[in-house]
């Protein structure tokens, strides 16, 4: 989803991608892994492998992934989607949007794309794409190798009318599932209504018919359900800036979506409940509300430090599950791990919210502890354009004109780590504790 509300495969973990590696995987040019994606839009009837239970979204922490990167050579003929300004320009200084670089020292020779990017050694700089089904697989592994639940699989509304997009989404979607039911990790839909326009939740409707009847989507057992029903998750409702599409349409989609038998979590403002701050004023924009199972308040952006954080929960999270508990609906809280998207937007310093070193993501789930959460949503797997990855980054990124941010000097794994312990916390199984607590390789895995 994006922040631009933010002004107002079984391995051991490994270290810092060391960029010198598999020099002839540098020299051979990646594969095009069009064939290696399988059809999506059929049921699943892969192996699963049991892990997390999938029946309930409580006790969970849940990441968000975006899945949105492409590269010219990955089969889905979108260029440098997601990397680049111009995507049909070579992605090379100039011509980035990204703050983080990806840790590429796992990838296989048919996953590393070659950019215009140079390291400090001179070496030729990598990045994924995340239609390369290899990659994704990966991506699940992790989750399971560091403990974290599961994911969100992002399906942004305003590209499923043009089919090159939707096909990529398809793909995505289609791959995560795989890689939930193999790496025993629950996963779901969520729909981002950023960016339609008027009459455009349609498409959202028209959508998830199509999952369920072409995929089956919601029956395979990795698929994340809530209450004895699949969830769905419908994210960028009741902001109060200009979208185009209205409360009335959205309710239409939510009351679409309960008849068919699912629970349905709603992406909305920070200040939600009193309607003020990022929230619509409109008088019908609770009775929309109780409709859904699950309430989660966008809160990228909305505080900076770890003491912000902290009182930021106590202001927020408690009152708000009061009002949840009241109307029988459970309260999802988001945590980040700092902000950054100079990149993307010049006009802003890099690293707007440092990270600390994992002080200010770990302030957030002490805070959402105390305030008596049962389940927390990170925000986000895979965000490199915003800075909000918690995924393998590498502390040598290229050098040159555009600078990027690292992860301190810490290893790569470092916020998946991190990530874990705050499942652990919340399942009560570990106490609460102010700093960032110490970490051993072996106590990451699950």
């Amino acid at each position: 989803m994006s922040v631009a509300l933010v002004a107002g495969l079984t391995k051991e973990p490994t270290q810092p991608e060391q960029h010198d590696t598999q020099q002839a995987a540098a020299a051979t040019p990646p594969e095009p892994v069009e064939g290696k994606n399988r059809d999506p839009l059929v049921p699943f009837r892969g192996e699963n492998i049991r892990g997390v239970d999938t029946t309930t979204l409580r006790g969970k922490v849940m990441t968000g992934y975006q899945g949105w990167f492409n590269c010219p050579d990955d089969g889905a003929g979108l260029g440098w989607t997601h990397w680049a300004r111009n995507t049909s320009k070579p992605f090379a200084p100039g011509n980035v949007t990204v703050d983080l670089w990806p840790d590429m020292s796992e990838a296989t020779a048919s996953e590393r794309f070659p950019t215009g990017f140079k390291h400090a050694d001179g070496e030729t700089a990598y990045v994924f794409s995340s239609y390369n089904r290899t990659t994704v697989l990966r991506h699940f592994e992790w989750m399971r190798d560091y403990g974290i639940d599961g994911a969100f699989v992002q399906r942004f509304a305003n590209g499923l009318r043009k089919e090159s997009t939707r096909h990529h989404k398809d793909v995505v979607l289609s791959n995560s599932r795989e890689g939930a039911n193999l790496a025993g990790r629950a996963y779901a839909v969520m729909y981002d209504l950023s960016g339609l326009g008027a009459g455009g939740t349609r498409a959202v409707s028209e959508d998830w018919k199509m999952l369920r009847m072409k995929m089956k989507m919601g029956q395979d057992r990795a698929y994340l359900h809530h209450e004895g029903k699949p969830l769905v998750a419908v994210w960028g409702l009741g902001f109060g800036d200009s979208r185009k599409y209205t409360l009335e349409e959205c309710r239409v989609l939510v009351e679409f979506l309960k008849a068919d038998g699912c629970a349905v979590m709603l992406g909305v403002p920070t200040g939600w409940r009193d309607q003020y701050r990022d929230s619509t004023k409109d008088a019908g924009f609770h009775d929309l509300l109780k409709l859904a199972d699950i309430i989660s308040p966008w809160t990228v952006g909305r505080y900076r430090t770890p003491g912000q954080a902290k009182l930021h929960a106590a202001k927020y999270h408690r009152k708000d599950m009061e009002w949840c508990r009241r109307n029988s609906m459970d309260y999802l809280p988001v945590v980040f791990p700092g902000f950054s998207w100079h990149n993307l937007k010049p006009e802003d310093a890099l690293n707007t919210i440092p990270r600390l070193k994992g002080e200010f993501l770990w302030s957030q789930f002490v805070g959402a502890k105390r305030a008596g959460a049962n389940m927390i949503y990170v925000a986000m797997f895979d965000e490199v354009d915003e800075g909000t990855a918690i995924f393998k980054c590498t502390n040598s990124p290229p050098v040159g004109a555009n600078p990027f941010l690292t992860y301190e000097g810490l290893p790569s794994d470092f916020y998946l780590r991190l990530t874990g312990e705050g499942g652990r916390l919340l399942r009560g199984e570990r106490k609460i504790q102010e700093s960032v607590p110490e970490i051993p390789v072996a106590a990451a895995r699950n």
